[in-house]
């Protein structure tokens, strides 16, 4: 893979536009309010190079088409397609269960439009947890409605099953991530100064200090998690009063301040791998816990509800793993992951259903690949070697 030249390939557009009747306007844009949904991808083709394979990846709320990983695969000479759903760079509403809509839509383009017999998701970090919330409601459809009791129909949706799933430097999910990132210091949400200085863990002040005790590391988890259902009762309140008062407010937005904060950062002896210590993907933890940048900064209620409660979302790993049992699935672990903890892909690993999965680590590689091109064309040789041996892609590239 390292000696082979790129194959020549164009980026493609792909729009789809369908009818979707919505009782307000959730992001910025005239699509809401027109009863339309509007989505914008880019197809990856390569040139003279036709396939019966498409690999798509789709995260919830970012765009893929500029990755590494993607534009590897092109260079490679198989067809790639990056599905950017309605919330593109703005998960500040984001619904997982339109977003689950969303690349159901591409599925059946795929399938329908453009004639691909093998539809291979390729779940990269925050898409691996949409990948196999899909796959789970395309083999056993269950959900009718939102957490926020929002009449939502994915049973009746038709999702259109995947024939395999690559889950790569993949986290459990939003939910489940933002709750052991939660800087569980904060006691007045709306006063983020107002912290209890026994978990403040970036102050100097704090007594608990690096290397951490685990009995420390165990109330730390405990407070992560009593903030989220904090929110989550907070909000669930909230949306029952805009209801009862019925005055045509529907929704109301909020700030969650400090959502960059765990002891794994600052102590690389917990969960131990080869990242980089004190950093994130998104750089200093201590800059990014109360950067404009984080994770869940900008919600809504019924946003919240439904990606980032622990309890509520139903987009959560393992719940959905478990239901997976019809498709093969390739996970693939980046050791030097600087924004997926190392707990997380062996709690996926476990929960997988399917009894057709493999697991690969890839050493020293880091989230992105940055800088690593040796290591990326090692994640590209072996998604192909996998595809060929599955059965999903014939006359493999060399």
């Amino acid at each position: 893979m390292n000696k082979a030249q790129p194959v020549a390939w164009d980026r493609v557009p792909i729009t789809l536009s369908f009818a979707e009747q919505l009782k307000m306007t959730e992001t910025y844009g005239f699509s809401g309010s027109q009863g339309r949904t509007v989505l914008e991808g880019q197809r990856l083709l390569p040139r003279g190079l036709p396939s019966d394979t498409v690999y798509i990846f789709m995260h919830p709320a970012s765009t893929l088409q500029l990755l590494p990983m993607p534009m590897a695969l092109a260079d490679a000479g198989l067809h790639v397609i990056c599905a950017g759903s309605r919330y593109a760079k703005n998960d500040s509403a984001l619904i997982m269960e339109k977003v689950a809509y969303d690349l159901g839509v591409y599925m059946r383009h795929a399938r329908e439009e453009l004639g691909y017999k093998k539809v291979i998701l390729v779940g990269w970090s925050g898409g691996g947890s949409l990948s196999l919330f899909y796959q789970a409601q395309a083999e056993n459809p269950s959900i009718t409605q939102t957490p926020a009791g929002d009449p939502y129909d994915l049973k009746g949706a038709g999702l259109r099953q995947a024939d395999g799933i690559i889950f790569i430097a993949a986290h459990l999910s939003r939910a489940e991530t933002l709750t052991e990132w939660l800087d569980p210091s904060v006691l007045d949400e709306l006063r983020p100064d107002e912290r209890d200085p026994a978990l403040d863990i970036y102050a100097r002040t704090c007594p608990a200090q690096a290397p951490f005790d685990p009995d420390f590391v165990a109330r730390f988890r405990v407070a992560q998690l009593a903030r989220n259902r904090k929110i989550t009762v907070w909000a669930q309140d909230t949306l029952d009063f805009l209801r009862a008062r019925n005055d045509g407010e529907m929704e109301r937005a909020f700030v969650v301040h400090r959502t960059m904060c765990d002891p794994r950062w600052i102590d690389a002896s917990l969960d131990p791998n080869d990242r980089k210590p004190n950093w994130t993907y998104l750089g200093d933890p201590r800059t990014v816990n109360a950067g404009p940048a984080g994770l869940a900064r900008f919600s809504t209620l019924r946003s919240w509800l439904s990606q980032w409660s622990y309890d509520l979302s139903n987009a959560k790993g393992p719940l959905n793993a478990a239901k997976i049992r019809n498709v093969p699935v390739l996970q693939i672990e980046n050791t030097a992951d600087d924004a997926v903890p190392a707990t997380h892909n062996p709690a996926i690993r476990a929960a997988l259903a399917t009894p057709d999965q493999e697991y690969l680590q890839i050493e020293k590689a880091t989230h992105y690949y940055l800088g690593q091109p040796e290591l990326l064309a090692r994640c590209i040789g072996a998604v192909i070697e996998w595809s060929a041996r599955k059965g999903l892609l014939a006359n493999p590239p060399l």
